[in-house]
């Protein structure tokens, strides 16, 4: 399959999540090898979770398929440019390349918004009107970081 017909599907599934109510015009495939290996769409309204956008999706569904959580080798494909939470995890799978159609400023133009959540991220988490951190006593949850340090038979990821 070339890339239009890939992007094609990435768009029928999307407006099929549209017309049940699913979730918004955000829809992905992995592709590994020239080979579709999952293609998912936006289903923040069907199922009532914000993270359930159309590249995480993809990425759960090709991680079951392949039997991995390591994407790599692979490509995503998906109808707009990711946001930063879905940007985080095509680093987090290890896939390396990613075709979009429309920009985040084709999204903003139609009510999505990413720049608070960029502007966040860029600004060293000051802004505390958006999420407010706090470091607590980390004294028990030690334990759990020394005890990950000493299990030899832990999988790195």
């Amino acid at each position: 399959m070339d890339k239009k017909e890939i992007m094609d599907l990435c768009v029928q599934s999307c407006l099929d999540g549209m017309k049940n109510h699913e979730g918004g015009p955000f829809g992905s495939a992995i592709v590994k090898d020239g080979k579709v290996i999952a293609v998912a769409h936006n289903t923040v309204i069907g199922t009532n979770d914000p993270t359930a956008h159309g590249e995480i999706n993809a990425i759960r569904e090709a991680c079951k398929k392949l039997n991995t959580f390591d994407l790599s080798g692979c490509e995503l494909y998906t109808t707009s440019e990711p946001c930063p939470m879905c940007m985080s995890a095509i680093i987090w799978a290890n896939i390396s390349k990613v075709y979009y159609a429309c920009t985040v400023q084709d999204a903003r133009d139609i009510g999505f918004r990413d720049e608070h959540i960029l502007n966040f991220l860029q600004n060293d988490c000051k802004d505390k009107k958006i999420l407010d951190l706090e470091a607590v006593d980390k004294s028990e949850a030690m334990k759990a970081f020394e005890f990950w340090t000493k299990d030899n038979s832990r999988t790195n990821y």
